[in-house]
C-alpha cells in the first residue's frame, strides 16, 4: 500500500504540474508532441482524435513532462505559429509559469479540505504540558508559557518552531518563552528516545491543540498555511546558501517514500495534506530563477522584456543545459543520502 500511496502522491503532484503547462500550451496553440508522467522507459502510450499530442505513462514515478514544438529551438517540420518560440511574451510567460500556479491552486484546494474534515488548529506556540523526566523541568518555563524565539530567531508560528527544532537536532537549545507577560530564557538539551522502534530526539514539552470547525475557518486555514509553507521553504533556501542546513538534510524521491509510509499509517487525510505540501514544495522551487527551473525560464523572458530582445537561444540553451546537469548530479547526491538513511 505504500508504494501506491507513494506513485498516487508523486503522480498528482506532476500531474497537476504537467496539466499547468499543457492547459496552456494547447490555449495558446503551441504544437505539443508529448505529454508524459513519469520519467524512463515507456510504459504505455495512446493519443486521442483529432489530437496530435502522444500521451504516455513512464516507468520511474520522479518527474514528468510536457514537450512543446519550439521549446529549446524552431522545428522545420511545424508550421511557425505553432511553436513556442514564436508565440507571444505574453502567451510564453503563462505557458512556462502555468505550472507552478497550478500546484498552487491544487495545495489551497486540498489544504480547505484538510482544514474542512480535521478541523484548523490554531496554530499557537503555547506549551501545554511538560515532561518531568526531561531536562526542560528543571528550567523556569511551565505550563501556558508560550515560544517565542529559539536561540535568538523570532518563532511566529508552529512552522517556524519546528523548523528551529529541525534545524538544531540534538544540540543544546535557548527556548525565550512569554510568561505572564515577561521574557523568560531558558537553555535545555533534548533526550534521545525510542518511538515505535525509531529514536528520535525530543525537548520535553507539548503544545497546546485545539482546533475549531466550519467553512470560514477551512478557508482561512488554506491561504495562511500555503503562505506560512513558502515562508518555510524560503527560510530553508536561505539556510542553505548560509550552510545552516546541508544537502544531507533534503530528501529525495526515495526520503519521500518513507514519509509517504508514516503518512498512509496516521490516516488518509495526512496523505492529502503531504500532496498539499509537496505541491507547495514543487511550485516554490520550480519558481526559483536557476537554470533547467520554470523560473530560470521566466527569468530570461523578463530579461528579455527589460532589454526589449530575446537573449540568444544558442547561449539560453547552453545555461538550461548546464543547469540540468548539476540539477541531475544534485539529485544523485540526495537520493544517495536518502539510502543511507534507510540503513542507520
Amino acid at each position: 500500500m505504500t508504494l501506491i500511496y507513494f506513485i498516487f502522491v508523486l503522480g498528482i503532484t506532476i500531474l497537476v504540474h504537467e496539466f499547468g503547462h499543457f492547459i496552456f500550451a494547447k490555449r495558446a496553440g503551441i504544437y505539443v508532441y508529448e505529454f508524459s508522467i513519469g520519467m524512463g522507459p515507456r510504459l504505455f502510450k495512446w493519443k486521442r482524435k483529432n489530437d496530435e499530442t502522444e500521451y504516455s505513462i513512464r516507468l520511474l514515478p520522479i518527474g514528468g513532462y510536457v514537450s512543446m514544438a519550439g521549446e529549446d529551438s524552431e522545428d522545420k517540420k511545424i508550421p511557425k505559429d505553432k511553436q513556442l518560440c514564436n508565440k507571444s511574451w505574453k502567451d510564453r510567460f503563462l505557458t512556462i509559469s502555468a505550472g507552478v500556479l497550478f500546484n498552487f491552486i491544487l495545495a489551497i484546494i486540498l489544504l480547505f479540505i484538510v482544514g474542512l474534515v480535521a478541523g484548523v488548529p490554531k496554530n499557537d506556540t503555547v506549551i501545554k504540558s511538560i515532561d518531568e523526566t526531561f531536562p526542560i523541568s528543571e528550567t523556569e518555563i511551565k505550563p501556558n508559557d508560550k515560544i517565542i524565539k529559539i536561540n535568538n530567531t523570532k518563532i511566529n508560528s508552529y512552522e517556524d518552531l519546528s523548523l528551529e527544532l529541525a534545524l538544531n537536532e540534538g544540540k543544546t537549545i535557548k527556548v525565550t518563552v512569554l510568561s505572564n507577560k515577561k521574557e523568560v530564557e531558558a537553555k535545555f538539551k533534548p533526550l534521545l528516545v525510542e518511538i515505535d522502534g525509531e529514536k528520535a530526539y525530543k525537548y520535553g514539552f507539548t503544545l497546546v491543540n485545539e482546533s475549531e470547525k466550519g467553512v470560514l475557518p477551512a478557508i482561512g486555514y488554506a491561504f495562511t498555511k500555503t503562505g506560512r509553507l513558502v515562508k518555510q521553504m524560503a527560510k530553508i533556501i536561505k539556510y542553505l546558501l548560509l550552510g545552516k542546513l546541508k544537502l544531507n538534510n533534503l530528501s529525495g524521491p526515495v526520503g519521500i517514500f518513507k514519509i509517504v509510509d508514516s503518512a498512509a499509517a496516521a490516516g488518509f487525510i495526512n496523505i492529502i495534506y503531504l500532496i498539499a505540501y509537496l505541491c507547495i514544495n514543487v511550485g516554490f522551487v520550480n519558481f526559483i530563477p536557476i537554470p533547467a527551473f520554470d523560473g530560470g525560464r521566466l527569468l530570461f523572458l523578463i530579461i528579455e522584456k527589460i532589454k526589449g530582445s530575446r537573449v540568444n537561444p544558442k547561449v539560453e540553451n547552453t545555461i538550461h543545459f548546464i543547469g540540468f546537469i548539476f540539477l541531475m548530479l544534485l539529485m544523485v547526491v540526495i537520493t544517495y543520502n536518502d539510502i543511507l538513511r534507510l540503513f542507520k
